[in-house]
């Protein structure tokens, strides 16, 4: 993979996903996150890394986090590659 031309750190409030019924607050929580992505960054594609995943469903499908702190890495072919803070770049 090419090296990221624009590096951000953001935290991403995912409280949308309590708009719908409890039994698809993680896939909500999911989609909040790459909406919010799209929105921020302007991506061709935007490639989400398992450990997020695993980070939203955690606690299970019922009872994904209010909101998490990721890396967003866009590098020149315009994908976004979005990753946990704390992990290492």
């Amino acid at each position: 993979m090419s090296e990221p031309a624009e590096e951000r750190i953001y935290t991403v409030p995912l409280g949308r996903a309590w708009v719908v019924p409890r039994y698809r607050r993680a896939e909500k929580a999911v989609t909040v996150l790459r909406k919010f992505v799209q929105r921020h960054m302007k991506p061709e594609e935007v490639i989400i890394d398992p450990t997020v995943n695993e980070a939203i469903w955690a606690r299970g499908i019922t009872n994904p986090p209010r909101k998490i702190r990721v890396r967003l890495s866009k590098d020149d072919e315009g994908t976004v590659t979005v990753s946990l803070a704390e992990a290492e770049p």
